[in-house]
């Protein structure tokens, strides 16, 4: 079995092949897709996209790093959980730290980083983690978040360095 464990299906480039681009996934051998929550302004329209896929699409909710300071600022672990309580719902994120753009500031992306992974150790759902240039400060806080509690998630491979651990 493959799985699709992170696509964007709520994109715009595919809202007019949506039913195609399922259909090529599982044509290439792709029997499940997950579509990651980018914006929780536009998770309605993320969830209904797992919901039209029924056995083939699952679904994040979250707010990827970009995001963090034109989203909610009120979006706490307690909102991400309740939103998080459809059963299409199997994980939070794409969350994170990008330096790279600086498209938020890193205060803004520290916060909602911080609140997905307590809702994802209090909701026992994996975290969905996004990082560019700044591996550092992405495995000091799960570190410090990790001493909180456990929690799970994916993340791509951290460059880090022996001075930092």
């Amino acid at each position: 079995m493959l799985v699709d464990s992170h696509c964007h299906l709520d994109f715009p480039q595919f809202a007019n092949n949506l039913d195609g681009v399922v259909d090529r996934a599982g044509e290439a051998g792709v029997d499940v897709m997950l579509t990651i929550c980018t914006h929780v302004t536009r998770f309605d329209r993320v969830l209904a996209l797992a919901e039209c896929f029924d056995n083939v699409c699952w679904c994040t909710v979250g707010i990827h790093p970009h995001e963090a300071a034109s989203e909610p600022e009120e979006v706490t672990a307690q909102h991400l959980i309740r939103m998080a309580q459809h059963p299409k719902v199997v994980g939070f994120g794409e969350t994170g730290l990008d330096y790279y753009y600086e498209h938020s500031p890193r205060a803004s992306q520290q916060r909602s980083f911080r609140a997905h992974i307590a809702a994802a150790r209090e909701a026992d759902l994996p975290l969905v983690v996004h990082t560019r240039e700044a591996d550092a400060d992405t495995a000091r806080i799960l570190g410090e978040e990790y001493a909180e509690g456990a929690f799970t998630g994916v993340l791509p491979l951290l460059q880090l360095h022996p001075a930092t651990g």
